[in-house]
């Protein structure tokens, strides 16, 4: 009976217990057309996910409710959230589980490797949950778990999204030492709604870490995306891409908030797609080599079509750089 009451209590755990006394934030706008996605079904889909079960893996795309899901992995494309399922941090937009978090799988960066070649995949995404309670952050399961793909699957191209390793000293190091194809880390809003939406973050920390991870490697890619739709400005949004550009960022994505459950942060407005568009082409003038910029626009969304693209503007550019005048 002590089996059954611990399976009960698990069934019933709150995924998101710092929100829990919350007043709801009711949606108050009906979700526009452009925002409304099939739901899954396909074969594929159900393929993909009998990998990822497999190989006892978890993927942002569900722990995040990414929207795409249906898309993405009719595709075979998935992201893979390693470092467990919990994350130490509290955001305000996201959907993953907050709390005490789960050990570290040591086959993980192994599994990883495994169902990448399984998936088929070109390229890969990798990210995590926070792990504030880890010496390097996760930063050694990062590179290790890139070091299993470049073993077995070398052709595979490896990007990683990954937390600000706020206060671990070394950890970035560590993770570019790896030699990731492309290094990834979301700024997510602008810097006036850090304390409500990202309160165990910080802006410029953030910044940094994207501006280090350059001068640590300069010929890594770097790239970087904010969420709109939570009540900051055109002006604010053009003041983040003009410090993503000083940070030597490459890349850039913007997609809509939407709003996991009702005590999460509500969403401000519905960004028009014809803004979206005029983000973009702001992006462009201000020197990013690849703009993702759309309603449903996320960071691993066309990863690696986005990839192959950046590889060949980067090059361009390069060889612009060194053409003889």
């Amino acid at each position: 009976m002590k089996g059954l009451a611990s399976i009960s209590k698990d069934k019933v755990r709150v995924r998101h217990p710092e929100k829990a006394h919350k007043p709801d934030n009711l949606v108050k706008k009906r979700k526009p057309n452009w925002l409304r996605v099939r739901a899954a079904s396909s074969e594929t889909y159900q393929e993909t996910r009998a990998i990822i079960r497999d190989f006892n893996l978890h993927t942002v795309c569900e722990e995040a409710a990414c929207p795409n899901i249906a898309e993405c992995w009719s595709k075979r494309h998935a992201t893979m959230m390693i470092l467990g399922s919990i994350c130490t941090r509290a955001c305000a937009f996201c959907n993953v589980a907050t709390g005490k978090p789960d050990q570290v799988d040591p086959n993980e960066p192994e599994n990883v490797a495994k169902s990448v070649i399984k998936l088929g995949l070109n390229h890969v995404v990798i990210t995590s949950v926070d792990r504030d309670d880890l010496p390097d952050g996760g930063a050694g399961h990062f590179a290790e778990t890139i070091l299993q793909i470049r073993k077995y699957s070398p052709s595979t191209t490896v990007e990683v999204l990954t937390p600000d390793f706020r206060r671990k000293t070394d950890a970035l190091a560590i993770v570019v030492g790896a030699k990731p194809d492309v290094f990834n880390h979301n700024l997510e809003t602008v810097p006036r709604l850090y304390t409500t939406i990202r309160p165990g973050a910080r802006y410029f920390n953030s910044l940094h870490l994207l501006y280090s991870a350059k001068e640590m490697d300069p010929y890594i890619s770097t790239k970087s995306g904010i969420m709109v739709g939570l009540g900051e400005t055109a002006e604010e949004v053009n003041q983040v891409m003009d410090d993503m550009r000083s940070a030597k960022v490459d890349c850039i994505t913007i997609g809509q908030y939407m709003q996991p459950t009702p005590k999460h942060h509500a969403v401000d407005r519905f960004v028009s797609p014809e803004e979206f568009e005029t983000y973009k082409i702001r992006a462009f003038s201000k020197g990013f080599l690849i703009v993702s910029s759309s309603p449903l626009t996320r960071s691993s969304y066309f990863a690696g079509e986005d990839f192959a693209k950046l590889r060949a503007a980067r090059n361009a550019h390069l060889a612009d750089k060194i053409s003889p005048i």
